[in-house]
């Protein structure tokens, strides 16, 4: 795994979601967490996904910067608001 480089793509393939431009629009647009809501406790993922996720973000590498976009982008309303 060490050789991908991590993108957003990449982050969703890993989570196995759809990685298509398209379905990474749909599901930030359709997940929209509260300013209070963690990545990691959204309700959105498995289990899996969320030790995935929090693994990421606690390793603090080149992951990390990506999950912390996603992050953002599900908390983009809540922001706005």
């Amino acid at each position: 795994m060490s050789n991908v480089r991590p993108r957003m793509t990449n982050l969703f393939e890993q989570l196995g979601l759809d990685s298509s431009d398209e379905a990474i629009a749909h599901f930030i647009a359709t997940h929209q967490l509260s300013a209070h809501t963690k990545i990691t406790e959204a309700d959105c993922w498995t289990e899996a996904q969320r030790q995935f996720l929090a693994e990421k973000i606690k390793s603090d590498g080149s992951w990390a910067i990506i999950v912390d976009q996603l992050n953002e982008s599900l908390h983009e309303d809540s922001v706005i608001q």
